[in-house]
């Protein structure tokens, strides 16, 4: 990464001003893979500027023009872009989350994954000349390089925008082909024309969104919210949907009523939920209580979970691959050998539970999350409690850990992100 001291950079937005205007002694911004977090470039003329792999985390874009700008493999993160116009900007393998797009323009933006092949206007056919092309190719392998790791990923770097908020955005004609949107707003977005084909978009909010000619092919819909959205003209079939509970068996749903009663009459009435080994894959379990259950070797890949009440409860060997688990509580859980692979774990509580007595008073004693051995590569674990966890055999490759709390937690033996196994 390359700093600017605040001079050099008023000297770059002043040179990029001119170039813009066509006046002598201008210069088209290149800030790519500057560091430039938390930098104020609000209101900013950057048509066409060069931010490939640059740092803007926590930045203020709000109301910049960034159209036509080569944003591949940026880090936006937590930015406010409210406002912004990014029309035909190239956005893939961008990281975006939680950033603010609320009502900017992204007409035409390319988020794709970060690929190495033609992006943006490029890909249009109104790019750069070769030698220009050539040179933003070279950027772009050493950005694309950075975001890999040094690794090879197949299919490129998707572009993040979870939980981004999307909310009055224009999307229109936007390629979003494998983005990640999961719980992202898009509330009230313009989305016609735009292409979601094979998206993650659990737990995304898309009511009130334009979806005249949206293309949803193979995407992930699970716990996607879409009130008041016509879907006549869209094409949705081969969209992976949420499996309701009073879509399961019988069985099932009769398990989980009674499990909420003995929950709520402290064990008078009802009975513990068994559901081990039971099939629940994208089911919609959003805010359910299922506290000391028992799910041992239950199949929970892609369900929906956000707020789902899951203290003290028994995943051991569960397969919870892609769950959105987004602000459940699971403390004091097992999920000891537990598949939790691209799961969403954002602001979970997995810190220890308090134990109460049979009439629910605290006993002044508590019982630790319990995570050993558990498989958590590419886990979204943003603002996570893992206070006193057991992540013993713990496998966190590429997990996303950032404001994580893990005081007091076990690490012996696990793989944590960018780091080798511990030993103890």
């Amino acid at each position: 990464m390359s700093f600017f001291r605040p001079d050099q950079l008023a000297e770059v937005l002043d040179r990029h001003a001119r170039w813009i205007k066509g006046q002598p002694g201008g210069a088209r911004a290149n800030l790519a893979m500057a560091d430039l977090e938390g930098a104020d470039l609000s209101q900013r003329d950057l048509r066409g500027a060069r931010l490939v792999g640059a740092r803007l985390a926590r930045g203020r874009l709000n109301g910049t023009n960034l159209a036509g700008a080569d944003l591949f493999g940026v880090d936006l993160r937590d930015a406010d872009i409210s406002r912004a116009n990014l029309m035909q900007t190239d956005l893939r393998g961008a990281r975006l989350r939680a950033a603010d797009f609320s009502n900017a323009n992204l007409k035409g933006a390319d988020l794709r994954a970060g690929t190495l092949e033609p992006g943006g206007t490029a890909r249009r056919g109104a790019g750069p000349d070769a030698q220009d092309a050539e040179s933003a190719r070279q950027i772009h392998k050493a950005a694309l390089a950075r975001l890999q790791n040094g690794l090879t990923v197949e299919g490129g770097i998707p572009t993040d925008l979870t939980g981004a908020v999307l909310r009055g955005a224009n999307l229109a004609d936007a390629d979003l082909s494998g983005a990640m949107l999961q719980n992202a707003d898009l509330s009230g977005a313009v989305l016609n024309g735009a292409d979601l084909t094979g998206a993650r978009l659990n737990g995304a909010n898309l009511s009130g969104a334009a979806l005249d000619g949206t293309r949803f092919d193979k995407a992930d819909m699970v716990g996607t919210r879409m009130a008041d959205c016509d879907l006549s003209s869209t094409r949705i079939a081969t969209a992976q949907m949420t499996r309701p509970i009073d879509s399961m068996g019988s069985e099932i749903q009769r398990a989980i009523f009674d499990h909420e009663r003995w929950i709520d009459s402290f064990g008078q009435r009802g009975q513990r939920a068994d559901l081990d080994g039971t099939d629940l894959s994208r089911a919609d379990l959003r805010n359910v209580n299922l506290s000391a259950a028992s799910l041992r070797g239950a199949n929970l890949s892609a369900a929906a979970l956000t707020g789902a009440r899951l203290m003290m409860t028994d995943l051991s060997g569960a397969n919870l691959e892609g769950a959105n688990l987004m602000g459940a509580d699971l403390s004091g859980a097992n999920l000891s050998y537990a598949v939790l692979t691209g799961a969403d774990l954002t602001r979970v509580r997995l810190g220890p539970a308090a134990i109460k007595d049979p009439s629910g008073r605290p006993t002044g004693r508590s019982w630790a999350a319990n995570l050993m051995g558990a498989d958590l590569r590419g886990a979204l674990m943003v603002g996570t409690c893992l206070v006193q966890a057991n992540l013993s055999d713990a496998n966190l490759d590429s997990a996303e850990m950032d404001g994580a709390d893990l005081a007091g937690a076990k690490l012996q033996r696990a793989m944590l992100p960018g780091r080798p196994p511990r030993r103890g």
